[in-house]
């Protein structure tokens, strides 16, 4: 085999290795965050809380990274029944030990950070699941590949490499369709992400109204007098300003330490704020369309830290 050759495939080699590990965990990640999901844990402990984001992630890699996968395989797998790569090839030899070892590796983390979430008090059934699938996939990798350098005759169609083939192809495209089932659309995404923007300028807003109250004893008449800063705060018109709406926002004052904030949001997250398999401020539960938050300022016992505000229902 000239080195040519050589190149090519070891090219294949290490690029079929770094798509194993995008899939394998892209796997390992969709099963993890299905259990967080439905397996609530009322302490809703991190890191085993359900995580939209590695989610989202998890399934964005598995389709990139499967398809090139299993295209290499297909090639490397062609070029052995063709004789132009030969059983007893360094190359073959040398990377696919290598990608054994670097599995051995990933998937040693894998395992390490699965115990770690238990002894941190991790629900027993959610180990037990994490730590089943992390073994299986570890197992089916290094089953695979063993068996492959291993194999004797690499000349003709082998049943057990079809079978590993197309059992991982199944595999990959269930865990896929089943990551589909819990994650929301782009679209909804993306008016869950407005609705925040508008939760984040609140918090920044709730924020600066307990710094006035603490040094004035008083609300604000409206937001813009917060913009003058204070010592304890600093606030921009843009912070203040609703910018789908392109206008401030509705500001009430409701008593002596009462006040609301109003936006109109696309999406409800009462729902989301009541799931126990996520870490949720439940300060800022609202419905779709125009509504009103409330919240109350709560004085501290230390009359140099700024009050906290309190949801008012």
């Amino acid at each position: 085999m000239d080195k040519q050759q050589n190149a090519k495939f070891a090219f294949f080699y290490m690029l079929s290795l770094v798509a194993l590990i995008f899939m394998s965990l892209a796997a390992g990640m969709i099963i993890f965050q299905i259990i967080n999901k439905t397996i609530v844990d009322g302490l809703n402990l991190a890191p085993g809380g359900f995580s939209p984001d590695a989610l989202r992630f998890a399934i964005s890699a598995i389709i990139i990274a499967a398809p090139i996968y299993f295209s290499l395989m297909r090639l490397i797998n062609k070029n052995l029944l063709a004789g132009r790569m030969e059983k007893e090839s360094g190359i073959r030899k040398w990377l696919t030990y290598f990608i054994l070892l670097v599995s051995a590796v990933v998937m040693i983390g894998w395992l390490i950070a699965t115990i770690n979430s238990f002894l941190n008090g991790e629900l027993t059934v959610k180990f037990i699941l994490k730590s089943i699938t992390a073994i299986f996939i570890a197992a089916a990798i290094f089953s695979f590949y063993l068996y492959d350098i291993r194999r004797e005759d690499t000349s003709k169609n082998n049943n057990t490499i079809r079978a590993y083939f197309y059992g991982a192809i199944v595999l990959a495209a269930a865990a896929l369709i089943a990551g589909f089932f819990f994650v929301d659309s782009p679209a909804a995404v993306r008016s869950q992400k407005y609705d925040q923007a508008i939760i984040n300028k609140f918090s920044q807003i709730d924020s600066a109204i307990n710094a006035y109250y603490s040094e004035t004893d008083k609300l604000p008449a409206n937001l813009k007098d917060l913009l003058g800063g204070g010592s304890a705060y600093y606030i921009m018109e843009s912070d203040i300003t609703d910018s789908g709406a392109n206008k401030i926002f509705d500001y009430n004052v409701k008593a002596k330490d009462i006040y609301e904030l109003c936006a109109t949001f696309k999406t409800a997250n009462k729902e989301q704020g009541a799931d126990k398999s996520i870490y949720f401020d439940t300060r800022w539960l609202h419905d779709a369309g125009y509504q009103c938050l409330k919240q109350r300022v709560a004085l501290l016992d230390n009359p140099k830290q700024a009050p906290v505000s309190v949801p008012v229902r």
